[in-house]
């Protein structure tokens, strides 16, 4: 009876761990993929189906180290929390999620995405050791999905291709090819603001010597008066008056 029982318990060790596809990839569906501490990943739709049992997490870890990790560390534990990542921690597990947040096959219009490193607020609490937290540099990183029964893992991703954030450019760095065109724009805006102060300096000057008396002053006369004649018609009065 012992025999039957062995080989049962030992089954699962001689098929290993399933390998299920495809490798996580940044997302395609948004702008922004890669930022200076995150990054977008597909969702793992229609990837672990066949474990509805399983609790699937997210494995980051720097290129390097990838062959450091151990599928049988288990999450929440100092051996593979985020705040511990990467000075003493070679991988980190985060994003934990049942198979119902993964619905096979996605349904139409939805955005079906995970932001690595989008939350800051546990980045320093050593009791979330499960913290999605910002990423520490540029990288290159790597991520697997990886399914759990219990404390068991049964069926896991293969690791993604190395995935580098954005970095900030050094002052620096900063190209000045530019700088002779820059300085033609200034000085064109100086001798146009003095123009203008000039300008304005005479329209000033204008006005005060015209609010004197010895500018635009002019006297009128007043018209002189016209008359006009009255004529009578002496024909008509020469003429006897008119006899009935």
């Amino acid at each position: 009876t012992m025999i039957p029982l062995l080989l049962l318990l030992l089954l699962p060790a001689a098929h290993g761990i399933a390998k299920v596809g495809p490798r996580p990839a940044l997302t395609t569906d948004l702008e922004g993929v890669t930022t200076a501490s995150t990054f977008v990943l597909d969702q793992p739709r229609c990837v672990f189906q066949d474990f509805g049992n399983a609790v699937i997490w997210l494995v980051v870890a720097l290129d390097k180290d990838v062959s450091k990790f151990n599928n049988s560390a288990e999450p929440g534990t100092p051996e593979t929390a985020f705040q511990s990542f990467p000075e003493s921690v070679s991988a980190y597990m985060t994003l934990n999620a049942t198979l119902d947040s993964y619905p096979c096959p996605k349904p139409a219009g939805d955005i079906t995405v995970l932001r690595v490193g989008s939350e800051t607020s546990c980045a320093e609490d050593v009791s979330r050791p499960t913290c999605n937290g910002p990423l520490p540099g540029p990288g290159p990183y790597r991520v697997k999905f990886l399914a759990l029964e219990g404390s068991v893992p049964v069926a896991e991703t293969a690791w993604s291709v190395p995935i580098t954030l954005r970095t900030a450019k050094s002052p620096n760095s900063i190209s000045t090819e530019r700088s002779g065109h820059s300085s033609g724009m200034i000085a064109i805006t100086a001798i146009l603001s003095i123009l203008l102060a000039i300008l304005l300096a005479a329209l000033v000057a204008t006005l005060v010597f015209c609010g004197s008396d010895s500018c635009g002053s002019s006297t009128f006369s007043k018209p002189e008066s016209v008359t006009v004649r009255r004529y009578n018609t002496h024909h008509v009065y020469d003429q006897p008056a008119a006899r009935l």
